[in-house]
């Protein structure tokens, strides 16, 4: 009767609370940082971010992307640089949203919206050109008769590009190291990552020149320069900065 016990389990979630939406018409709310659908951005003067250098071609692991730089016309530039991108293609039946692309660009020009839901009656939809990928005149991004967009999709097109210091020198955190965009002017940063006061929690860290006294510095934390953790204890795979130091606490296998 062994076989009986796979009923009741089913029998018994007809009680529970329901966890479906009902898709399309109820969706779940989305990351500010999702990778969904790219945009090219503009300066506040409307010129074009994309200098056409390729690199995010380059990158790319699916080998989606295909650009063209070509020189801009002395009377009438279309990029502050020499050059532009006049050919510029997403193929998005390869695309794999990795944010490689995001990460490779020197100029912030290529970033994603958070638009994930679109699909094509044919492959030459699927094949984004410049003309389609590039913001208008507002600075949001074009919208497609294929493409369902909701409220807010359009807005946090570079969330991830603002996020300050995600794993890296604490001291830059807060800190604004992008350029303006047209519509938007220069953003403010994303979600901050350092605790105040008490001890520091996993993957967190202390601000440039700041310590964390009588508490303890969790797995993966870090000190910088000039910062001391007090107290308490560094745990495995934990290290100080130059300058940092770990007073009255032991030092645990795998530190450095």
């Amino acid at each position: 009767m062994g076989y009986l016990n796979g009923f009741r389990v089913t029998f018994n979630k007809m009680f529970e609370d329901r966890v479906t939406t009902e898709y399309p018409e109820e969706k779940q709310e989305k990351p500010d940082r999702l990778h969904g659908r790219h945009v090219l951005n503009r300066y506040e003067d409307g010129m074009e971010k994309c200098i056409g250098c390729e690199l995010c071609a380059a990158v790319c692991p699916a080998k989606c992307i295909y650009v063209r730089g070509k020189d801009n016309p002395p009377d009438d530039p279309v990029s502050p640089g020499e050059r532009f991108g006049f050919v510029y293609e997403i193929n998005y039946l390869r695309c794999i949203h990795c944010d490689l692309c995001v990460e490779a660009c020197p100029t912030e020009a290529i970033t994603e919206s958070k638009l994930f839901e679109f699909s094509f009656s044919n492959r030459s939809d699927a094949i984004y050109t410049r003309d389609e990928l590039i913001v208008d005149d507002d600075g949001r991004p074009q919208q497609m008769p294929w493409e369902d967009w909701r409220p807010g999709e359009d807005e946090a097109t570079s969330g991830w590009m603002r996020a300050t210091s995600p794993s890296g020198d604490a001291s830059y955190e807060g800190k604004v190291g992008w350029s303006a965009e047209l519509g938007y002017g220069v953003r403010a940063p994303e979600m901050g990552q350092s605790g105040e006061g008490g001890s520091a929690g996993a993957g967190e860290s202390t601000d440039s020149g700041g310590s964390a006294e009588g508490g303890s510095a969790g797995a993966g934390d870090s000190t910088d320069s000039g910062g001391s953790a007090e107290g308490g204890s560094a745990g495995a795979g934990e290290s100080t900065d130059s300058g940092g130091s770990a007073v009255g606490g032991d030092k645990e296998g795998g530190e450095h």
